[in-house]
């Protein structure tokens, strides 16, 4: 009897311990550890992507390492799938995701959004060559154009490309070498992303195809976990601060002079 009740106590012991664990707020913890963990995925300069040392770098790492420098904590960047990085706030196992995340309404209902912080058009990306007859809906009607997986982009072609097929993959580059072997018509990106790319490959053009504001105003924000305030707060007062004196802006424009500089 005396064995039962010491396991039973054991027991709640450890499931008491788990409940305070997970009761602690992500500031608790990031302050706790030292380190903020930022998830983002690096192949999309020049928000995120990596330079000669395989060192993430970008415009969204540098708004990474302010939001640490507020916090008074040292920058610790984990690569990962895009569409893996909500995923990862919300269990913790990441503190914050940057990654040139576009709000949007269905997104908001399982994480929080910080301020926007950059308002970015969209491109149409094809093979050289394309540019003029892939410039309309009706020229890509039935062909397949592509996004990553898990991107606002995805959403866009299904919206504003219905006659399109969406096709998926979980980089740009390899978005890209599907489009330069003609195996896609082309893919959709952000704008610094897509001019990077045509200027790092001479096999890729933009195409003359547009998109209303209405069906693309893609404002950036980070994502944090739900019931975070004293969070999202000072990510918040970070986020203005960088947009309001201009300092984010010059680091886009540092980081694209790397990622593409004949694009400048």
């Amino acid at each position: 009897m005396k064995k039962m009740l010491a396991l039973v106590l054991v027991a709640c012991m450890v499931l008491c311990t788990a409940v305070a664990a997970s009761a602690e707020t992500v500031l608790e913890k990031v302050k706790a550890a030292g380190v903020l963990v930022v998830g983002t995925e690096a192949t999309y300069g020049p928000y995120e992507f990596l330079d000669d040392d395989a060192n993430p770098i970008g415009c969204d790492i540098w708004l990474a390492q302010q939001i640490a420098d507020e916090l008074g904590v040292e920058l610790k960047v984990q690569d990962m799938a895009f569409d893996g990085i909500i995923d990862a706030v919300k269990s913790g196992v990441v503190d914050i995701g940057i990654a040139a995340f576009t709000v949007s309404e269905e997104r908001a209902k399982v994480i929080d959004f910080s301020h926007q912080y950059e308002l970015s058009e969209q491109l149409f990306i094809v093979k050289k060559g394309n540019g003029e007859a892939y410039a309309t809906k009706e020229a890509i009607a039935g062909l397949k154009v592509g996004a990553q997986m898990g991107t606002i982009q995805s959403q866009l072609i299904t919206s504003a490309l219905p006659d399109s097929e969406l096709f998926e993959l979980d980089t740009y580059p390899n978005l890209a070498l599907e489009t330069v072997n003609g195996n896609i018509a082309g893919f959709v990106c952000d704008k610094a992303v897509g001019e990077g790319m045509v200027a790092q490959n001479d096999n890729l053009e933009i195409s003359g195809l547009t998109f209303s504001a209405e069906e693309a105003s893609f404002g950036k924000a980070c994502v944090v976990a739900q019931g975070n305030e004293d969070f999202l707060e000072i990510v918040n007062t970070v986020v203005d601060r960088v947009v309001a004196d201009g300092s984010y802006l010059e680091a886009f424009d540092k980081y694209n002079a790397i990622w593409a500089p004949s694009a400048e």
